[in-house]
């Protein structure tokens, strides 16, 4: 499962709103792809369903998992962060073993076990 913070999902729900997204398909994307310093970089977009997806719901907003990604992200809490250094999505993931120190990659116990995206 993957959730969102309240004011994560309405940051989603303001962006899905100014793009006159059908929140009935469209939806917060949640990824991994291979890269950074530590292995893996998050991969977060305005997306709708595909074929395939692991789909969450968490205050109204969908979250949509391609099954590659899910052991990565699974257990994750998405919150929305605005700080000096900028404002953004944050990923609070439980599987996370180490991080670069920007941030920006991580890296999870089971790498071997499962193959990048």
């Amino acid at each position: 499962m993957i959730t969102l913070t309240d004011k994560g999902a309405e940051k989603v729900h303001e962006f899905l709103a100014s793009q006159g997204s059908e929140v009935a398909t469209a939806g917060l994307r949640v990824g991994v792809r291979g890269g950074g310093c530590s292995g893996f970089q998050y991969a977060l977009a305005f997306d709708q369903e595909r074929d395939g997806d692991v789909v969450f719901e968490d205050r109204g907003i969908r979250l949509l998992v391609d099954k590659p990604s899910l052991p990565y992200v699974h257990g994750s809490v998405i919150d929305y962060v605005d700080e000096m250094q900028g404002a953004g999505f944050k990923v609070d993931n439980p599987n996370v073993v180490a991080a670069c120190g920007c941030g920006s990659s991580f890296r999870v116990a089971e790498e071997e076990e499962v193959s990048a995206v």
